[in-house]
């Protein structure tokens, strides 16, 4: 039992190292402790400085030693305990023997038993460490994290343009912003850290004085000691002692001045070194030759020292001159070897450079500043949101959005464009804002006029310096990055079905097989849909702005009916109807229960819609094939019931019967694309969840 419950103590004091030995360390501020004890500890403190500083020479970039700062702290705090029980040991021992034997030693080192020499020599170290070292570093970590602190917008910036340019991926765009706040919360803790050796050095030294002092005092009134005896042996323990406390922390201070001027680079220190200093070998050919010289002319036996060491170091430089020379002439014919492969008949990546964009913005060259990082990038910061919030709203991952300038645009216009084909484009003005009258304007403003590029509404454009009064007019104001990402996102909702491809369709299930692995081994292997009818699936549902996020019910219901059918508009059709309530809810009034007010098609229409129905036997989207009486009855039909609904101020939306609500839209989205068609069975999915109120049946008129 006694040895389990050593165990299970050793095991917690294992596990608990750090915190025990702080309360340990801080309970020997005060308590006595034995000559063997400190001596050890003044070795481990010495170690673990030449630990820490040797780890910092080998890591490659400052940030990744992101423990110094409390590492730092707790080697200060370790110090101070070693040195305040040295110090008790030193006033309250009898006679020099009972003394540490480390302090000892180093005073002999230092002093070689004369005292004068032994002060001066300690008196240079600590000017060292507090003029230079210590005061130096604490400065540039001052600095660093006040630049780093600066520079993170900027940095932030730049990482949304490569993101949004796709030069990196939304992986690769985290992990640097990730090590931009890591580099940045490392330097503020470094700034705080650096004040803390600053203060240890000054205390240190406070530590000394009192220790030589009172050690006078205690050896004459205590100890019985002569004035000449006291001073001799407690400036020979004070040199000893205050070397041993301040030698540490001077690693410590150095450490810290290395880490923080450190460069981003992933190298290593040595392997920059190498890099710096083999540059190129003149410098070393022409330092040779002035130790040659200096070693003709000084003479008085310097020519002993000067004239082979000058000669080493020309030998080194020719060796060194020699060795870049080959590099380079390999370097180059590797070059030359690239050219001839890329501009060869056959090179491979001829293909890759000719690909277009998936997605790209172009801007003429006055609206550059709008991407501009020194001015902010409003637009990138816009458009990385724009990409999220549309991943949140249609359910797939958005292609990155190459942006770059087009001279053969007028200089304020952009141009979206899907794989290379113009979507939307408009010219705004910057400096300007748009403003539009939605109802609310009391007194109009004089303006140049123009049109919201993205919903065709009237509006004008005003200066900056006027946006106050607009908005107290009643206008609403928008400024010109706005007014881009507004047009981007809905270009982006209204061609969503074009930006879905195969390799997003791959995308989308190996996500659900992470979660869901029998889910996507039934749709591929049982069911055995391919790539193509899922996409197409997909892409019918966001063609009518229906979003995919719900993937697992979608990829559920295909692989319910594909034994059934294999069409993709009648695996759409069972998809929409198992989306049922998600679809509805897009269109029912919130503020009223729920409430859809919806026209229902007659049946004499649905027959007739029927009747004229073509289901093409390539299996492409079907369609009404109307003769041209009966298109002129249907046309009237449906403008007089899209006419009343306007009247009344309701959103178009015609309920008709499942088996033709693919051919009902289909016949519609012509000449009425915003026009909403649900089916009776999408409504019936959504059961008590919305309440459909019919305003009126489209019947047919005849002419």
């Amino acid at each position: 039992m006694a040895n389990e419950n050593r165990g299970k103590i050793l095991n917690f004091i294992q596990q608990n190292i750090i915190g025990v030995a702080t309360v340990v360390g801080i309970f020997f501020l005060f308590i006595p402790t034995p000559k063997l004890i400190i001596d050890v500890c003044m070795v481990l403190n010495l170690a673990l400085a030449i630990i820490i500083l040797l780890v910092v020479l080998y890591t490659p970039r400052s940030s990744d030693f992101q423990t110094f700062p409390r590492v730092v702290q707790l080697q200060m705090l370790f110090g101070l305990v070693v040195n305040i029980s040295s110090t008790r040991l030193i006033l309250t021992a009898k006679n020099y023997s009972a003394q540490s034997d480390m302090v000892k030693a180093f005073a002999n080192i230092v002093a070689k038993g004369d005292l004068v020499i032994g002060f001066l020599i300690f008196i240079v170290l600590i000017l060292v460490q507090v003029m230079v070292i210590t005061k130096g570093a604490t400065r540039v970590a001052e600095v660093q994290a006040r630049f780093s602190l600066d520079s993170m917008s900027q940095k932030f910036f730049d990482v949304d343009n490569r993101l949004n340019s796709g030069i990196i991926d939304d992986a690769e765009a985290i992990r640097l912003k990730d090590a931009i706040r890591k580099e940045i919360d490392f330097y503020s803790a470094m700034d705080g850290s650096a004040k803390f050796v600053s203060g240890t050095v000054k205390l240190g030294i406070v530590i000394t004085l009192l220790n030589l002092i009172g050690g006078v005092i205690v050896g004459m009134i205590k100890n019985g000691m002569a004035f000449n005896q006291a001073m001799t042996t407690y400036s020979m323990l004070t040199i000893g002692d205050g070397l041993l406390s301040q030698l540490p922390t001077l690693m410590i201070s150095f450490a810290t001045g290395l880490l923080v001027t450190g460069s981003k680079s992933d190298d290593r220190f040595d392997d920059q070194l190498k890099t710096d200093f083999t540059r190129t070998g003149y410098i070393y050919e022409i330092l040779g030759g002035i130790l040659l010289v200096f070693g003709v002319a000084l003479r008085n036996g310097t020519q002993v020292l000067l004239i082979p060491i000058g000669a080493l170091f020309i030998f080194i430089g020719f060796k060194l001159t020699k060795t870049k020379e080959r590099e380079a002439v390999l370097e180059q014919t590797k070059k030359e070897e690239q050219k001839a492969k890329r501009n060869g008949p056959s090179a491979p990546d001829a293909e890759k450079i000719s690909m277009l964009d998936p997605l790209s913005l172009e801007l003429g060259y006055a609206l550059i500043p709008l991407v501009n990082e020194e001015k902010g990038a409003e637009l990138l910061e816009r458009i990385t949101r724009i990409r999220q919030e549309a991943k949140l709203d249609m359910g797939f991952v958005i292609p990155k959005i190459r942006i770059q300038d087009n001279m053969a645009l007028s200089p304020n216009e952009y141009c979206f464009k899907i794989k290379g084909i113009p979507a939307g484009s408009a010219e705004i003005r910057l400096g300007y804002y748009m403003c539009m009258d939605t109802g609310g304007v009391v007194t109009p403003m004089q303006g140049e006029k123009t049109k919201d590029p993205t919903f065709g509404m009237d509006a004008i454009w005003i200066p900056e310096e006027n946006r106050g009064d607009a908005e107290a007019a009643g206008y609403v104001v928008i400024d010109p990055p706005t007014i881009i990402a507004t047009h981007i996102t809905e270009i982006i909702r209204s061609h969503a079905a074009e930006m879905l491809g195969r390799q997003e369709v791959s995308s989308i299930l190996d996500v659900v097989k992470e979660h869901n692995p029998v889910l996507i081994d039934e749709v591929l292997n049982t069911a055995k849909l391919t790539y193509g009818q899922i996409e197409k699936v997909l892409q019918n549902l966001l063609q009518e702005k229906v979003s995919i996020r719900n993937i697992i019910t979608i990829l559920e219901t295909m692989a319910n009916y594909a034994g059934v059918t294999n069409s993709v508009w009648e695996l759409t059709k069972k998809v929409r109807e198992a989306l049922g309530l998600q679809i509805c809810m897009q269109y029912v009034d919130k503020d009223d229960g729920n409430k859809l007010r919806v026209m229902a098609l007659s049946q004499e229409l649905a027959e007739l819609v029927q009747q004229h129905a073509y289901f093409p036997s390539d299996g492409s989207k079907p369609y009404v094939a109307f003769d041209p009486v009966d298109n002129r009855k249907w046309i009237l039909s449906i403008s007089a019931a899209l006419s009343k609904m306007n009247q009344l101020g309701y959103m178009p939306i015609i309920l008709c019967v499942s088996s033709i609500r693919q051919l009902v839209k289909a016949a519609i989205e012509r000449d009425n694309p915003g026009v909403v068609v649900l089916s009776d069975m999408e409504a019936y999915s959504a059961g008590k969840n919305i309440d459909i109120e019919v305003l009126d049946e489209i019947s047919l008129i005849d002419e």
